[in-house]
Protein backbone atom coordinates (compact mmCIF):
# COMPACT_ATOMS: atom_id res chain seq x y z
CA UNK A 1 0.00 0.00 0.00
CA UNK A 2 1.69 3.51 -0.78
CA UNK A 3 1.99 6.16 1.35
CA UNK A 4 -0.26 9.06 0.84
CA UNK A 5 1.60 12.53 0.43
CA UNK A 6 -0.21 15.95 0.47
CA UNK A 7 1.19 19.55 -0.05
CA UNK A 8 1.67 21.86 2.50
CA UNK A 9 -0.82 24.70 0.27
CA UNK A 10 -3.44 21.74 -0.44
CA UNK A 11 -3.84 20.54 3.53
CA UNK A 12 -4.21 24.77 4.41
CA UNK A 13 -6.97 25.22 2.00
CA UNK A 14 -8.69 21.76 2.92
CA UNK A 15 -8.60 22.30 6.31
CA UNK A 16 -9.03 26.11 6.07
CA UNK A 17 -5.47 27.13 7.86
CA UNK A 18 -3.33 29.79 7.21
CA UNK A 19 -0.21 29.25 5.05
CA UNK A 20 2.82 30.81 6.27
CA UNK A 21 6.01 30.05 3.87
CA UNK A 22 6.30 27.21 0.95
CA UNK A 23 3.34 25.78 0.01
CA UNK A 24 4.85 23.31 -2.49
CA UNK A 25 6.65 21.27 0.58
CA UNK A 26 5.62 17.42 0.11
CA UNK A 27 4.39 16.34 3.20
CA UNK A 28 4.37 12.06 3.55
CA UNK A 29 3.84 11.53 7.33
CA UNK A 30 3.95 13.15 10.86
CA UNK A 31 6.68 13.41 13.44
CA UNK A 32 7.48 15.21 16.78
CA UNK A 33 9.44 18.57 16.16
CA UNK A 34 12.60 16.73 17.62
CA UNK A 35 12.79 14.07 15.81
CA UNK A 36 11.18 15.01 12.66
CA UNK A 37 13.21 14.23 8.91
CA UNK A 38 12.20 16.50 5.92
CA UNK A 39 8.76 16.02 4.75
CA UNK A 40 7.29 15.20 7.95
CA UNK A 41 4.56 17.42 9.48
CA UNK A 42 5.35 18.21 13.34
CA UNK A 43 3.08 20.36 15.59
CA UNK A 44 3.47 22.75 18.47
CA UNK A 45 1.01 23.71 20.66
CA UNK A 46 2.72 23.31 24.12
CA UNK A 47 5.21 26.56 24.95
CA UNK A 48 7.53 24.27 26.68
CA UNK A 49 8.68 23.21 23.31
CA UNK A 50 9.00 26.24 21.86
CA UNK A 51 13.26 26.05 21.65
CA UNK A 52 13.22 22.94 19.55
CA UNK A 53 11.44 25.00 16.44
CA UNK A 54 14.73 26.52 15.93
CA UNK A 55 16.53 23.15 15.24
CA UNK A 56 13.53 21.20 13.79
CA UNK A 57 14.15 19.16 10.01
CA UNK A 58 10.57 19.11 9.53
CA UNK A 59 8.64 19.60 6.49
CA UNK A 60 6.25 21.84 7.76
CA UNK A 61 4.88 22.78 11.56
CA UNK A 62 1.26 23.26 12.57
CA UNK A 63 1.25 26.38 15.01
CA UNK A 64 -0.46 29.32 16.35
CA UNK A 65 -0.34 32.31 14.09
CA UNK A 66 1.77 34.01 16.92
CA UNK A 67 4.61 31.22 17.06
CA UNK A 68 5.41 31.61 13.03
CA UNK A 69 6.84 35.26 14.11
CA UNK A 70 10.08 34.85 12.67
CA UNK A 71 10.04 31.22 11.57
CA UNK A 72 12.09 30.93 8.35
CA UNK A 73 10.12 27.63 7.60
CA UNK A 74 6.57 26.69 6.30
CA UNK A 75 3.76 26.16 9.02
CA UNK A 76 0.22 25.94 9.27
CA UNK A 77 -1.26 28.50 10.91
CA UNK A 78 -4.19 27.11 13.33
CA UNK A 79 -5.90 28.68 16.59
CA UNK A 80 -5.67 26.03 18.16
CA UNK A 81 -2.43 23.51 16.69
CA UNK A 82 -2.93 20.26 18.44
CA UNK A 83 -6.76 19.93 17.11
CA UNK A 84 -5.60 20.67 13.95
CA UNK A 85 -2.75 18.08 13.99
CA UNK A 86 -5.37 15.59 14.68
CA UNK A 87 -7.24 16.26 11.71
CA UNK A 88 -4.46 17.01 9.34
CA UNK A 89 -2.28 13.68 11.05
CA UNK A 90 -5.37 11.61 9.52
CA UNK A 91 -4.92 12.46 6.26
CA UNK A 92 -1.58 9.95 6.51
CA UNK A 93 -2.90 6.99 8.13
CA UNK A 94 -3.14 3.77 5.77
CA UNK A 95 -5.89 1.63 6.43
CA UNK A 96 -7.19 -1.16 4.54
CA UNK A 97 -10.44 -1.17 2.69
CA UNK A 98 -13.11 -3.27 3.73
CA UNK A 99 -13.84 -6.42 2.21
CA UNK A 100 -17.08 -7.18 2.24
CA UNK A 101 -18.46 -11.00 3.01
CA UNK A 102 -18.44 -13.37 5.64
CA UNK A 103 -15.40 -15.87 6.37
CA UNK A 104 -15.67 -19.00 5.85
CA UNK A 105 -14.72 -19.81 9.18
CA UNK A 106 -17.31 -17.73 11.10
CA UNK A 107 -20.51 -19.11 12.44
CA UNK A 108 -23.83 -17.42 11.79
CA UNK A 109 -26.76 -18.11 13.42
CA UNK A 110 -29.74 -18.50 11.15
CA UNK A 111 -31.95 -15.93 12.35
CA UNK A 112 -28.93 -13.27 12.09
CA UNK A 113 -28.88 -10.93 10.02
CA UNK A 114 -25.44 -9.33 8.13
CA UNK A 115 -25.86 -6.78 5.03
CA UNK A 116 -23.78 -8.04 2.27
CA UNK A 117 -21.51 -4.46 2.28
CA UNK A 118 -20.54 -5.75 5.89
CA UNK A 119 -17.12 -7.74 6.59
CA UNK A 120 -17.21 -10.68 8.91
CA UNK A 121 -13.57 -12.00 9.69
CA UNK A 122 -12.52 -15.12 10.65
CA UNK A 123 -13.50 -17.18 13.75
CA UNK A 124 -16.33 -14.98 14.16
CA UNK A 125 -19.55 -15.68 15.88
CA UNK A 126 -22.57 -13.59 15.81
CA UNK A 127 -25.85 -15.40 17.91
CA UNK A 128 -29.43 -15.45 17.53
CA UNK A 129 -31.29 -12.06 15.75
CA UNK A 130 -28.36 -9.90 16.01
CA UNK A 131 -27.79 -7.53 13.10
CA UNK A 132 -24.24 -5.73 11.59
CA UNK A 133 -25.37 -3.00 9.34
CA UNK A 134 -23.69 -1.47 6.24
CA UNK A 135 -19.77 -1.18 6.17
CA UNK A 136 -19.27 -2.85 9.43
CA UNK A 137 -16.22 -4.34 10.29
CA UNK A 138 -16.46 -7.44 12.44
CA UNK A 139 -12.53 -8.50 13.08
CA UNK A 140 -11.02 -11.77 13.59
CA UNK A 141 -12.04 -13.74 16.94
CA UNK A 142 -15.08 -11.32 17.68
CA UNK A 143 -17.97 -12.67 19.79
CA UNK A 144 -21.92 -11.53 19.02
CA UNK A 145 -24.10 -12.84 21.29
CA UNK A 146 -27.71 -12.87 21.03
CA UNK A 147 -30.27 -10.09 20.29
CA UNK A 148 -27.12 -7.42 19.30
CA UNK A 149 -26.73 -4.66 17.03
CA UNK A 150 -23.78 -3.07 15.41
CA UNK A 151 -24.38 -0.22 13.19
CA UNK A 152 -23.52 1.04 10.19
CA UNK A 153 -19.89 1.64 9.88
CA UNK A 154 -18.69 0.38 13.12
CA UNK A 155 -15.35 -1.64 13.54
CA UNK A 156 -15.04 -4.25 16.18
CA UNK A 157 -10.95 -4.71 15.51
CA UNK A 158 -10.62 -8.14 17.33
CA UNK A 159 -11.69 -10.43 20.37
CA UNK A 160 -14.22 -8.10 20.98
CA UNK A 161 -17.54 -10.03 22.70
CA UNK A 162 -20.72 -8.00 22.81
CA UNK A 163 -22.73 -10.64 25.53
CA UNK A 164 -25.95 -10.16 24.85
CA UNK A 165 -28.58 -6.82 24.36
CA UNK A 166 -25.86 -4.21 23.13
CA UNK A 167 -26.71 -2.00 20.96
CA UNK A 168 -24.03 -0.12 18.77
CA UNK A 169 -24.64 3.24 17.01
CA UNK A 170 -22.97 4.39 13.71
CA UNK A 171 -19.28 4.63 13.49
CA UNK A 172 -18.63 3.10 16.90
CA UNK A 173 -14.66 1.98 17.48
CA UNK A 174 -13.90 -1.18 19.65
CA UNK A 175 -10.42 -2.42 20.21
CA UNK A 176 -9.58 -5.55 21.44
CA UNK A 177 -10.19 -7.35 24.07
CA UNK A 178 -13.41 -5.21 25.03
CA UNK A 179 -15.99 -6.79 27.38
CA UNK A 180 -19.66 -5.34 26.25
CA UNK A 181 -22.89 -6.28 27.82
CA UNK A 182 -21.48 -9.07 30.29
CA UNK A 183 -23.27 -9.33 33.61
CA UNK A 184 -23.73 -6.30 35.96
CA UNK A 185 -22.17 -6.74 39.83
CA UNK A 186 -26.07 -7.09 41.48
CA UNK A 187 -26.13 -9.29 44.28
CA UNK A 188 -28.32 -9.56 47.18
CA UNK A 189 -27.92 -10.88 50.58
CA UNK A 190 -30.11 -13.23 51.80
CA UNK A 191 -30.11 -15.46 55.06
CA UNK A 192 -26.31 -14.86 54.86
CA UNK A 193 -25.55 -15.76 51.30
CA UNK A 194 -25.58 -13.70 48.36
CA UNK A 195 -28.34 -14.35 45.57
CA UNK A 196 -27.47 -13.29 42.12
CA UNK A 197 -29.94 -9.90 40.42
CA UNK A 198 -30.38 -11.02 37.40
CA UNK A 199 -29.43 -8.42 34.73
CA UNK A 200 -31.73 -7.65 32.17
CA UNK A 201 -31.15 -4.67 30.51
CA UNK A 202 -28.55 -4.07 27.92
CA UNK A 203 -25.84 -1.65 26.71
CA UNK A 204 -26.52 1.04 24.02
CA UNK A 205 -23.74 2.93 22.65
CA UNK A 206 -24.15 6.43 20.69
CA UNK A 207 -23.15 7.29 17.38
CA UNK A 208 -19.14 7.59 16.74
CA UNK A 209 -17.77 6.75 20.32
CA UNK A 210 -14.33 4.49 20.74
CA UNK A 211 -13.98 2.02 23.30
CA UNK A 212 -10.24 1.02 24.09
CA UNK A 213 -8.69 -2.40 24.66
CA UNK A 214 -10.10 -4.69 27.89
CA UNK A 215 -12.27 -1.82 28.66
CA UNK A 216 -15.66 -3.52 30.66
CA UNK A 217 -19.16 -2.06 30.17
CA UNK A 218 -21.36 -3.85 31.67
CA UNK A 219 -25.32 -4.20 30.68
CA UNK A 220 -27.79 -2.65 33.35
CA UNK A 221 -29.63 -4.94 35.46
CA UNK A 222 -33.66 -3.47 34.34
CA UNK A 223 -32.78 -0.65 31.99
CA UNK A 224 -29.87 0.16 30.06
CA UNK A 225 -26.56 0.67 30.29
CA UNK A 226 -25.44 4.29 28.12
CA UNK A 227 -22.92 5.70 26.59
CA UNK A 228 -24.28 8.94 24.47
CA UNK A 229 -22.49 10.00 21.17
CA UNK A 230 -18.78 10.50 21.26
CA UNK A 231 -18.03 9.20 24.16
CA UNK A 232 -14.41 8.14 24.31
CA UNK A 233 -13.29 5.38 26.72
CA UNK A 234 -9.68 4.58 26.78
CA UNK A 235 -8.01 1.34 27.86
CA UNK A 236 -8.66 -1.12 30.78
CA UNK A 237 -12.01 0.96 32.03
CA UNK A 238 -14.74 -0.48 34.30
CA UNK A 239 -18.20 1.02 33.28
CA UNK A 240 -21.21 -0.67 35.70
CA UNK A 241 -24.55 -1.40 35.18
CA UNK A 242 -27.08 1.31 34.42
CA UNK A 243 -24.35 3.85 34.66
CA UNK A 244 -25.00 6.67 32.14
CA UNK A 245 -22.28 8.29 30.33
CA UNK A 246 -22.82 11.93 28.60
CA UNK A 247 -21.96 12.78 25.09
CA UNK A 248 -18.41 14.18 24.10
CA UNK A 249 -16.83 12.81 27.44
CA UNK A 250 -13.85 10.89 27.87
CA UNK A 251 -11.95 8.39 30.20
CA UNK A 252 -8.68 7.64 30.89
CA UNK A 253 -7.16 4.33 31.42
CA UNK A 254 -8.29 2.78 34.36
CA UNK A 255 -10.81 4.59 35.41
CA UNK A 256 -13.83 3.04 37.11
CA UNK A 257 -17.54 3.81 36.86
CA UNK A 258 -20.15 2.17 39.50
CA UNK A 259 -23.28 1.33 38.94
CA UNK A 260 -26.30 3.88 38.31
CA UNK A 261 -23.84 6.69 38.44
CA UNK A 262 -24.39 9.79 35.43
CA UNK A 263 -21.72 11.40 34.45
CA UNK A 264 -22.37 14.67 32.08
CA UNK A 265 -21.46 15.93 28.96
CA UNK A 266 -17.93 17.15 28.19
CA UNK A 267 -16.54 15.78 31.08
CA UNK A 268 -13.12 14.90 31.14
CA UNK A 269 -12.01 11.76 34.11
CA UNK A 270 -8.24 11.26 34.90
CA UNK A 271 -6.76 7.45 35.02
CA UNK A 272 -7.45 5.65 37.57
CA UNK A 273 -10.00 7.96 38.90
CA UNK A 274 -13.26 6.47 40.28
CA UNK A 275 -16.80 7.36 40.81
CA UNK A 276 -18.80 5.60 43.20
CA UNK A 277 -22.26 4.77 42.53
CA UNK A 278 -25.91 6.24 42.34
CA UNK A 279 -23.90 9.81 42.08
CA UNK A 280 -24.47 12.34 39.02
CA UNK A 281 -21.25 14.22 37.56
CA UNK A 282 -22.84 17.42 36.24
CA UNK A 283 -21.78 18.73 33.02
CA UNK A 284 -18.28 20.04 31.71
CA UNK A 285 -16.39 18.59 34.99
CA UNK A 286 -12.55 17.66 35.11
CA UNK A 287 -11.80 14.81 37.69
CA UNK A 288 -7.95 14.60 38.12
CA UNK A 289 -6.19 11.15 38.02
CA UNK A 290 -6.33 9.13 40.92
CA UNK A 291 -9.21 11.21 42.28
CA UNK A 292 -11.91 9.26 43.99
CA UNK A 293 -16.12 10.87 43.89
CA UNK A 294 -17.36 9.88 46.80
CA UNK A 295 -20.57 12.54 46.14
CA UNK A 296 -22.19 14.43 43.43
CA UNK A 297 -20.65 16.74 42.10
CA UNK A 298 -23.48 19.79 41.11
CA UNK A 299 -21.03 22.63 39.74
CA UNK A 300 -18.55 22.78 36.48
CA UNK A 301 -14.92 22.80 37.25
CA UNK A 302 -12.04 21.39 38.38
CA UNK A 303 -11.67 18.57 41.29
CA UNK A 304 -9.16 16.62 42.68
CA UNK A 305 -8.47 14.12 45.97
CA UNK A 306 -5.85 12.43 47.03
CA UNK A 307 -2.43 13.43 48.66
CA UNK A 308 0.51 14.40 46.29
CA UNK A 309 3.52 11.78 45.75
CA UNK A 310 5.99 12.49 48.18
CA UNK A 311 9.11 10.75 49.35
CA UNK A 312 8.33 8.07 51.14
CA UNK A 313 9.73 9.22 54.27
CA UNK A 314 8.78 12.24 54.28
CA UNK A 315 4.79 10.62 53.57
CA UNK A 316 5.20 8.55 56.42
CA UNK A 317 5.53 11.46 58.38
CA UNK A 318 2.74 13.16 57.35
CA UNK A 319 0.61 10.07 57.72
CA UNK A 320 1.22 10.00 60.90
CA UNK A 321 0.18 13.51 61.07
CA UNK A 322 -3.33 12.88 59.56
CA UNK A 323 -3.98 10.81 62.41
CA UNK A 324 -3.59 13.72 64.75
CA UNK A 325 -5.39 16.36 62.97
CA UNK A 326 -8.94 15.71 64.97
CA UNK A 327 -7.42 15.51 67.97
CA UNK A 328 -5.18 18.74 67.20
CA UNK A 329 -8.81 20.60 65.56
CA UNK A 330 -10.50 19.68 69.02
CA UNK A 331 -7.66 21.11 71.33
CA UNK A 332 -7.29 24.31 69.42
CA UNK A 333 -11.13 24.55 69.18
CA UNK A 334 -11.33 24.40 72.80
CA UNK A 335 -8.66 26.35 73.45
CA UNK A 336 -10.60 29.31 71.32
CA UNK A 337 -13.55 28.65 73.36
CA UNK A 338 -11.55 29.70 76.39
CA UNK A 339 -10.15 32.50 75.35
CA UNK A 340 -11.26 35.68 77.32
CA UNK A 341 -10.11 37.93 74.48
Amino acid sequence: MSRPSHRAADLAERFALRLHGNGDVVLDGVATLANAEPGKLAFLANPRYRAQLAQTRAGAVVMRPADAEGYAGTALLADDPYAAFAKLAAQFETRPAAEPGVHASAVVASDAHVDPSAQVGPFVSIGARSRIEAGAIIGPGCVIGEDCVVGEGCELVARVTLVKRVRLGKRVLVHPGAVLGADGFGLAMDAGRWIKVPQLGGVVVGDDCEIGANTSIDRGAIEDTVLEEDVRLDNQIQVGHNARIGAHTALAGCAAVAGSARIGRYCLIGGGAGVLGHLEVCDRVVVTAMSLVTHSIREPGEYSSGTPLMPNRAWRRSAARFKQLDRLFRRTDKETDEDPT
